[in-house]
């Protein structure tokens, strides 16, 4: 026997409706409850808010509930209602402002000296010359210009390999250069 979907006679309707898998609404969610759980949970990260959300979703399906043609469908219907709700709270997610007079500073940063911050900045790079040609430019590739080690090597027409090795002995350079002495004891 054939459910049908759509029809208008009343008589059609109610019989369709005693054939039916859930006949009432607290007998659907008892039976499929575990299972919309579990997708509720796949879009959140608490299991405190999945349950809301399961809740909200139901809720709407069963304002809806009278005018659900297809109740064999009914699991689609509270996904795609989950969904959208999930969709709904992410977007309406509020970014808490609060104004005020004076921005605060962070606790524990020490002010640095610009003096000091130039001299370092200058020592730094004299240490970066004192490297081969080909060190210095994979150095400065892939911490000033900040890019990848693939990136790198494609620049400078090499392998990975090199990037690393060359990189890895600049370092060691640098960590030895008297000149730098000062800012390995401050760290």
């Amino acid at each position: 026997m054939t459910t049908p979907v759509c029809t208008s006679a009343p008589n059609a309707a109610a019989s369709a409706r005693q054939t039916l898998p859930y006949p009432s609404f607290s007998s659907y969610v008892q039976a499929r409850q575990p299972v919309l759980l579990r997708t509720a949970r796949s879009l959140t990260a608490n299991p405190s808010d999945a349950e809301d959300l399961l809740q909200t979703a139901l809720a709407k399906t069963y304002a809806a509930w009278e005018r659900i043609e297809d109740h064999r469908a009914l699991d689609g219907y509270v996904r795609r209602a989950l969904l959208n709700t999930r969709t709904s709270q992410w977007r309406k997610r509020k970014v808490d402002e609060f104004v005020c007079d004076e921005l605060p500073e962070p606790e524990g940063m020490p002010a640095t000296d610009p003096a000091e911050e130039q001299a370092l900045h200058d020592a730094m790079w004299r240490a970066i010359m004192k490297l081969p040609a080909r060190q210095r430019a994979m150095v400065v590739l892939r911490y000033y210009e900040d890019l990848s080690e693939a990136q790198t090597a494609e620049v400078l027409g090499v392998s990975v390999g090199t990037v690393k090795s060359a990189v890895s002995r600049a370092l060691g350079k640098l960590r030895e250069d008297p000149e730098l002495e000062p800012v390995r004891w401050a760290s």
